[in-house]
């Protein structure tokens, strides 16, 4: 009986863990080199998914340039304003954001390692708007100081293929883009 009553609190367990993994948000972001799937941590971060939901639904991100892009660090994207490659501003680009309020940080103890998508932000911890990094590989000096939002599932081949800026500031001239992101 005790084997029994075992058997079904692990099927239990086992079924209510498949249940979350069904109700994960994930989005797929298309750029010239494939498709990168990025699994959205919402329990973790419900404020800033709830953003990144929101934007990619009214089509902000598509045409969107990385503009900043770090060999051995990161990539970062999403200044809506000034970095879409309609209306590209190579001085202003990385100060713009979305026509929506800054969001209050969301730390988690998620770690920044490869993969990691975390919403990029001023010196205010609670400034982050639109602008997110994806981590080519770890890097812990970030880890509670930035609001982790996601992880690349596939296509992070992808990702590594993205233009490198500038030593140091990591500004890309004729940037990388995003051609379209949308909700699987």
């Amino acid at each position: 009986m005790k084997i029994y009553r075992l058997f079904v609190i692990f099927f239990l367990i086992l079924l209510n863990n498949n249940v979350k993994g069904e109700a994960m948000e994930t989005i797929i972001m298309k750029i010239k080199y494939g498709e990168i799937e990025i699994e959205l941590f919402k329990d973790e971060a419900p404020n800033h998914v709830k953003r990144i939901l929101e934007l990619v639904n009214d089509g902000k991100y598509n045409g969107v340039a990385f503009h900043r892009v770090i060999e051995g660090f990161m990539a970062q994207t999403g200044d809506i304003k000034f970095g879409n490659i309609n209306n590209f501003n190579e001085d202003l680009v990385g100060t713009g954001s979305s026509d929506l309020p800054d969001l209050k940080a969301e730390f988690s103890n998620i770690p920044h390692e490869r993969g990691t998508v975390s919403m990029a932000r001023s010196s205010n911890p609670d400034s982050g708007n639109s602008q997110f990094f994806i981590c080519f590989k770890a890097a812990p000096h970030l880890d509670r100081q930035y609001t982790v939002f996601g992880k690349v599932t596939r296509g992070m081949e992808f990702i590594d293929q993205i233009k490198r800026g500038e030593p140091g500031s990591g500004a890309v001239s004729s940037p990388d883009y995003i051609e379209s992101i949308k909700i699987k």
